[in-house]
């Protein structure tokens, strides 16, 4: 058994796994309670979260540059901030992009075989652990197989979408929305980028990360950007808004409509295989900062164990599977985006306050883009529906409480000695 994990991916690689995660994380699924939130100003929601979305790369970006080891914000905030703000930093991301492979492995399910969505979800998520668990040159190679299929779906729905009888672009004015529910849509649809913080937990994994690293970020954030753009206006151009909101798989909808309807039975086998693909990223993800906690003894030191063999924190990785069987059981998949929205825009909030410590000689890009990515996230966390923002907050007090209660434990039990 080692620590210690192996340099093995380039720019490219780290690039491939940030895209993928974002890819499949969102541009399936959030279009739905985007819709619901917006109608047709969801597109200004794409642009705010976006936005928010490239403050927070630079701001991982520019820390990971100073901080190159896994475990993202919650090894930034601990050196740059405190430990307690890294160990919210750490659970946030936790509970956040645990909830988002539930909602990866529940879309999974709504493409597939939407009758029994949680039962395939659960297999999902049996299947990527066990790839996953096979190292990860074999994660990185069957990621490109994956975004190769995801992307060649989206342009199948793009064509069969623009080029049906339904396509008009008069749908997209005037707008039928108002501030708040473009806001909220920003909320929903700022899921669809978060995959990127996928790359900021490889930085013992990654070759040169301090170049490396802050220069994949922007990159794959860019490219999801364009392809999220294309598949917005296509979507709105081809279903009403309103149906939109009604489905959980969106896309599906499109492509039934479209010129090209037998592309419909592409679309639902490719869109499961995109959702499996973010999930193939997303667990590796978590698992990393798990690592990193347990390293810290802020989780359970046996989850610091790295297996030598295959250079993978096995234990860790087995137990972020079982918790998302847990949430796919437990969450409908518009819940899951929602927790997932507040816990991981809590974590980039404090992301954006590591990097406004950062000395001059430190920073890459002007202070104020961390100010309006801090003030950014903190918007789009109010604007979600009240419920899921009392859920996620609940989730992240028990975080604490439950820290608190062991280091008053562990500092008892030190007095005593």
């Amino acid at each position: 058994m080692t620590n210690e994990l192996r340099r093995s991916l380039g720019l490219g690689d780290a690039v491939v796994i940030g895209l993928g995660s974002m890819i499949g994380a969102g541009v399936f699924a959030a279009w739905s309670p985007a819709a619901e939130a917006a109608g047709n100003g969801l597109l200004i929601g794409l642009a705010i979260a976006a936005v928010v979305a490239l403050c927070n790369a630079t701001s991982s970006a520019q820390l990971a540059a100073v901080h190159p080891e896994s475990g993202g914000t919650y090894v930034y905030a601990r050196e740059q901030l405190s430990p307690a703000w890294g160990h919210l930093a750490g659970w946030g991301f936790v509970v956040g992009k645990t909830a988002s492979c539930a909602a990866m492995s529940l879309t999974v399910g709504a493409y597939l075989w939407p009758d029994h969505d949680r039962a395939v979800a659960v297999a999902a998520v049996a299947l990527i652990t066990a790839v996953n668990l096979g190292g990860l040159s074999r994660t990185v190679a069957l990621t490109k197989l994956l975004l190769v299929v995801s992307l060649a779906t989206l342009a199948g729905v793009v064509i069969s979408g623009a080029l049906g009888d339904t396509s008009d672009l008069g749908r997209l004015t005037p707008l039928d929305t108002d501030l708040y529910g473009v806001v909220q849509s920003a909320g929903f649809l700022f899921f669809a980028f978060a995959g990127y913080a996928r790359i900021a937990t490889l930085g013992e994994e990654v070759r040169d990360p301090s170049r490396t690293i802050p220069r994949a970020i922007p990159l794959a954030l860019t490219m999801a950007l364009a392809v999220y753009v294309v598949v917005g206006v296509t979507a709105l151009a081809t279903v009403d808004a309103d149906a939109l909101a009604a489905t959980n798989a969106p896309l599906r909808l499109v492509a039934e409509v479209g010129r090209f309807d037998r592309v419909a039975g592409v679309v639902r086998i490719g869109a499961g295989l995109a959702a499996l693909g973010a999930l193939l990223n997303l667990i590796p993800g978590v698992s990393r900062t798990v690592l990193a906690m347990a390293r810290r003894r802020e989780l359970p030191p046996t989850l610091a164990v790295v297996e030598a063999e295959r250079a993978l924190p096995v234990r860790a990785e087995l137990v972020v599977s079982a918790v998302v069987v847990v949430l796919v059981l437990a969450l409908d998949l518009r819940s899951a985006i929602g927790v997932s929205g507040v816990a991981v825009l809590t974590y980039y909030a404090i992301t954006n306050a590591a990097a406004l410590t950062l000395t001059t000689a430190q920073r890459r890009w002007p202070r104020a883009i961390a100010v309006v990515g801090l003030g950014g996230c903190l918007v789009l966390v109010a604007s979600l529906p009240w419920r899921i923002v009392v859920s996620g907050i609940a989730v992240l007090l028990a975080g604490v409480i439950v820290r608190h209660i062991t280091n008053f434990g562990a500092r008892t039990s030190s007095d005593s000695t």
